[in-house]
């Protein structure tokens, strides 16, 4: 895995790595599941729990990655990140960022007063 000072790898790559990494885990996870075996005699049940085994601990990672991109907003917020560029982060739009994530940029800077009215 590259170390701090690299670049972070392309959307793709990123994509095919965690792929890879979740694949491994839920092969991991779901052990204890039966596999279907090789023959195909009475393995409709087992490959069923299996499958749905994956897809229980997929569901676990699908909650974690919002989570972990929930986290990640927020600091990108509290260090002056816009909507424009979370939302460019997540290959969505300004809106669609903000739709996500309301209220996550407050702006806390104060208002000049307004000018006051001159007597004639």
């Amino acid at each position: 895995m590259p170390g701090p000072a690299s670049t972070p790898p392309l959307p793709g790559e990123t994509a095919a790595l965690v792929t890879q990494v979740v694949d491994e885990l839920t092969r991991r996870l779901t052990q204890d599941v039966p596999h279907p075996p090789a023959d195909l005699a009475d393995t409709a049940g087992d490959a069923r729990r299996h499958a749905l085994a994956r897809l229980r601990v997929l569901r676990g990672v699908q909650q974690a990655v919002r989570r972990l991109e929930d986290q990640a907003a927020h600091a990108a917020a509290a260090s002056g990140a816009g909507y424009p560029e979370i939302g460019q982060a997540m290959s969505m739009s300004r809106q669609g960022a903000r739709r996500r994530w309301p209220g996550l940029i407050t702006n806390n800077t104060p208002t000049p007063p307004s000018p006051e009215p001159r007597s004639l």
